[in-house]
């Protein structure tokens, strides 16, 4: 019988994951949640004839650069505070015991961030903004990301903390200059993930704050 995730004696509780911990769910995640929205998206990209409103192509290269090295450091720094703010109110978080499984979350945001973009940008902000207009694309869309969280059981808290990504990263792909494009978002949807979970945390746990 396995033994429960190590707990530290902080007032915060931490459940420390490793790497088994995290395959435990990514290796379900994968087929259950980004290999359907992949096929949507997918198949959305060959039914539309590779439409541009889709998203999937470079844009204006430096824009997207531009805004991919801001919003980086910025939506990660952003995310962890927020997780940190509501650490303290839940008191207790999930936390990688090592670099090893705080890398091995990150490859995986690497993955997850990108499809869903592709989806609720892409697919549904995009497909939406083309027959109903941009802002009625952009609205759905977000709302549709941020809702989307609950079908992982997330608390109402987190879920609506996640509007602190879908509302600029839609506005991002709706009003950057140039053809739409998900490169920009894309960079800056990682590294918002990256601080509210995994890495995030378990820098929060190295600088002693949790």
């Amino acid at each position: 019988m396995s033994s429960p995730p190590a707990m530290s004696d902080t007032r915060t509780r931490l459940v420390l994951t490793r790497i088994p911990d995290s395959w435990a769910w990514v290796r379900t995640d994968v087929p259950i949640r980004l290999l359907p929205l992949t096929a949507a998206y997918a198949i959305a990209y060959k039914a539309s004839g590779r439409a541009g409103w889709l998203g999937l192509q470079a844009g204006d290269i430096p824009v997207q650069l531009w805004f991919g090295l801001v919003g980086v450091p910025v939506m990660f720094t952003a995310a962890a505070a927020v997780r940190l703010w509501l650490t303290r109110r839940r008191g207790a978080l999930n936390v990688p015991a090592g670099a090893a499984d705080a890398f091995f979350q990150a490859g995986f945001y690497a993955l997850n961030g990108p499809i869903e973009e592709a989806f609720f940008r892409g697919l549904v902000q995009g497909g939406l903004s083309i027959v109903w207009g941009a802002p009625i694309g952009f609205a759905v869309g977000t709302a549709s990301y941020v809702l989307y969280h609950r079908l992982g059981r997330w608390t109402w808290e987190e879920t609506f903390a996640t509007a602190l990504v879908g509302v600029p990263l839609g506005l991002a792909f709706w009003l950057l200059p140039g053809p739409a494009s998900l490169l920009g978002v894309s960079l800056a949807h990682i590294a918002a993930t990256c601080g509210f979970l995994g890495p995030g945390p378990y820098l929060l746990r190295k600088m002693r704050l949790v």
